[in-house]
């Protein structure tokens, strides 16, 4: 047995999920720039659980099924306030609220087909909610409960503010949310998957995948472009800066990508919506700045921007904090994770690879009085 160093290159399993082929990214066959352009949130989840796209009188269910089950508990909310809000990141406060929610679920153990739609539902709904309602909390504010009656990506926005975002704050995040939806075998939907091959339940699968997209070279990308950005300051800086980056062999966050040879496909459409909205804010310092990091970075070490890249001047012209950055990423993969999680579930092996040995052979066991 040979290792592979980051299973690079292993395939290990078959999904009818989401696909990676010749730089193409596509959801249950539909290209990611059909569904970016033209689907809702609502549709692609829908689409990534049912392997197909809903009729109107479907998506109008499920919009108002995932709108009735918003609503978090309130030993939820408390816990939060517990916290030392100074020093908790939120991307460990969604980790343990997810998991404290599968306390309160009273089908979190029921391991039936239609109970494990119901808990998908419910975590699908609850997560922007438990979002929302920590950064509120933080800020020594109290939560906003859910409409009923709004998108998805609107009701995020509501919670999040207070107040009712309008149609392009809408259209952003609804973007951000179908981009980010599903991406094949990451290492979070794989960590998913082998949570639950054990036949552990939906509520673990979810926190063990939070927990994997919580490090910085999964999930954290887009934050830390902001704070490079933010150092940058202006855009006559951004050149000198990236130069000296590259001069220590600094890596320059949200610039390339592992499975992707040409360009990540969906880096484009959170290009544009970062125009937009720069442009609307005042403040197109950021897209600018972002233009000619990336230009040079292409230029010089071939690698175009990844979707982390311009995702992250999208959510700070909507006065998002930077570090919420991820939870919202998890707010929209959550989704995928999900799909991965009923498809482990209905055709189920215990994924238990193997490891090459490479240490010592054939040693003598020596009494701890003769060491």
């Amino acid at each position: 047995m040979t290792a592979t160093k980051g299973l690079e290159g292993v395939v290990a399993t078959q999904s009818s999920i989401s696909s990676i082929i010749d730089d193409q990214l596509t959801y249950v066959g539909y290209r990611i720039d059909d569904l970016a352009e033209n689907a809702s949130f609502e549709e692609v989840v829908y689409l990534l659980w049912n392997l197909k796209l809903p009729t109107k009188a479907e998506l109008d269910a499920f919009k108002q099924e995932l709108a009735d089950n918003m609503e978090v508990p309130d030993a939820v909310l408390d816990q939060m306030r517990s916290y030392d809000l100074s020093k908790v990141h939120p991307m460990a406060a969604l980790r343990t609220s997810i998991s404290l929610l599968g306390l309160y679920d009273e089908e979190a153990d029921v391991m039936e087909e239609e109970a494990n739609v119901r808990k998908a539902v419910r975590l699908q709904a609850k997560i922007a909610t438990v979002v929302a309602a920590f950064s509120r909390i933080r800020q020594g504010k109290d939560p906003v409960k859910p409409l009923k009656d709004v998108s998805y990506a609107e009701n995020f926005l509501y919670m999040l503010k207070g107040e009712k975002p309008n149609e392009i704050e809408v259209e952003a995040i609804n973007k951000a949310l179908v981009l980010h939806a599903d991406h094949e075998l990451n290492a979070s939907t794989f960590t998913a998957r082998v949570c639950v091959a054990t036949l552990s339940d939906m509520y673990s699968g979810i926190t063990a995948a939070i927990g994997a997209l919580k490090g910085p070279l999964h999930g954290g990308a887009n934050e830390q472009v902001m704070k490079m950005l933010t150092e940058i300051g202006e855009e006559e800086n951004a050149l000198p800066y990236v130069q000296e980056k590259l001069a220590n062999k600094e890596k320059i966050m949200g610039m390339g990508h592992r499975v992707y040879r040409n360009g990540d496909p969906r880096a484009k459409h959170l290009q544009k919506m970062s125009k937009q909205l720069t442009a609307l804010t005042g403040q197109e310092k950021w897209y600018n700045m972002s233009v000619k990091i990336e230009e040079y970075i292409k230029q010089e070490k071939g690698l175009p921007a990844n979707v982390d890249f311009y995702s992250a001047s999208v959510y700070h012209s909507l006065e998002i904090d930077h570090d919420l950055f991820t939870p919202i990423f998890a707010m929209s993969r959550v989704s995928g994770w999900i799909a991965h999680i009923l498809e482990q579930y209905s055709n189920n092996r215990l994924i238990r690879p193997r490891a090459e040995y490479v240490g010592p052979n054939t040693q003598e066991y020596i009494h701890i009085d003769q060491r």
